[in-house]
This record gives structure tokens, C-alpha cells and sequence, in this order.
């Protein structure tokens, strides 16, 4: 089991900036690839950005290229979004969740929310 916790989300204008993390715990968590996912109502899950277990290999989606940057850092367990020039599209909860490759997603944090204004 990996238990997933995540953080920093809030409030923020349009133009602003939020770095969400993602505290991990159980099982190694350095063999997981890790993904951010962001939900509003009504909608189905979108996927944001991915980073594989080394940290080698990044994907985003193409809504978020550019303003967004996923890192990790296994030595404290934790990913990391870095979210820049935000938008209110960008609204929703985000999620991390972590899979044994990119796109698989086996365990869930609760996840934290991003309310962008304009």
C-alpha cells in the first residue's frame, strides 16, 4: 500500500502561481511512476503531468505544457506541481496518484483544491 497526501492548493488570481506537493508513505516510492490528475464537477478526470520513478522522463498535457513542471524527490518521498501563470480553466481538484508506470493509477491521495480567479 502507498498512502498519498496531498497540499498547497488554494486560492489564486489569474497570472498567478501554486506548487502542490504530494507526500508519499508505505511502500517504496521510488519504484512509482507518479501522476497529477485534476477533476471539476461534472467532468471526468483529466490528466495533467506524469514523471517516471527516476525522475528521467516527464509528460504533460498539452493544456498545461509550459505552465506547469512535475518533479520529485525521492529522498523525501514527495511530488512536486509546479503550477505557473494559472488560469481559471485551471480550476479544479488535483489529485496525485502513483502507478507502477506512466498512466497507470493504483493508489490515490484525497486530493487538494486549485480555484483560480479572474
Amino acid at each position: 500500500q502507498v498512502q498519498l497526501v496531498e497540499s498547497g492548493g488554494g486560492l489564486v488570481q489569474a497570472g498567478g502561481s501554486l506548487r502542490l506537493s504530494c507526500a508519499a508513505s508505505g511502500r517504496t516510492f521510488s519504484v512509482y511512476s507518479m501522476n497529477w490528475v485534476r477533476q471539476t464537477p461534472g467532468k471526468e478526470r483529466e490528466f495533467v503531468a506524469a514523471i517516471r520513478w527516476s525522475g528521467s522522463s516527464t509528460y504533460y498535457a498539452d493544456s498545461v505544457k509550459g505552465r506547469f513542471t512535475i518533479s520529485r524527490d525521492n529522498a523525501k518521498n514527495t511530488v512536486y506541481l509546479q503550477m505557473n501563470s494559472l488560469k481559471p480553466e485551471d480550476t479544479a481538484l488535483y489529485y496525485c496518484a502513483a502507478g507502477k508506470r506512466v498512466g497507470l493509477y493504483e493508489y490515490w491521495g484525497q486530493g487538494t483544491q486549485v480555484t483560480v480567479s479572474s
